[in-house]
């Protein structure tokens, strides 16, 4: 029999106060070093959901959407939104707090595929999922859509008949000037 697990039992949270010497040239934290304390929690958090060591296999869609001040304090929220056979999607949502104002904002939400490995580096199964509410089955949705556009783009741009002389025409409203030799 599979064995199942909450959402709610890997589920983590971590909170760091942002330092200067987290700082990019700007005065901003470095987006390279919030990605890589997202690529911490979704270690934490695919680790504690399947109990083995995991990998990150993908990251889809990392947008920055508010920037983060020295001084502020960084909130991490992480939890498995779907699980395959060895792998999981960890959802993450990044917020910041400005501890003097009390101001909170979202900075950036993404989703990591971790796959779990046992001891040899083997990909190994993972417990399967229990649903308790509706937005964790919204998630579990998405993560599939998200999957299902996945492979439908990658199919697109790898199948043989793709043709870049086929797209040439969306290039025309963008600020690209295509200079080719005449028997491209």
């Amino acid at each position: 029999m599979k064995n199942y697990k909450k959402v709610d039992a890997s589920r983590i949270s971590i909170s760091e106060l942002m330092l200067p010497s987290h700082s990019n040239f700007s005065g901003k934290i470095h987006g390279g070093y919030i990605l890589n304390l997202m690529d911490q929690i979704a270690f934490a958090c695919a680790s504690k959901h399947s109990k083995a060591y995991c990998v990150t296999a993908s990251v889809d869609t990392v947008d920055f959407l508010n920037p983060i001040e020295v001084g502020e304090l960084v909130t991490m929220k992480a939890s498995v939104n779907f699980v395959g056979n060895t792998s999981m999607v960890v959802g993450i949502r990044v917020i910041a707090e400005n501890i003097q104002t009390g101001v909170i904002k979202h900075c950036n939400s993404s989703y990591f595929t971790m796959v779990a490995k046992d001891e040899s580096g083997k990909s190994t199964p993972v417990p399967g999922l229990i649903l308790n509410d509706k937005n964790e089955v919204k998630r579990f949705l998405k993560a599939l859509k998200r999957m299902e556009t996945k492979k439908q783009r990658q199919f697109e741009f790898d199948h043989q008949d793709f043709s870049h002389i086929d797209y040439l025409p969306l290039l025309q409203d963008h600020k690209v000037r295509i200079d080719l030799p005449d028997n491209f």
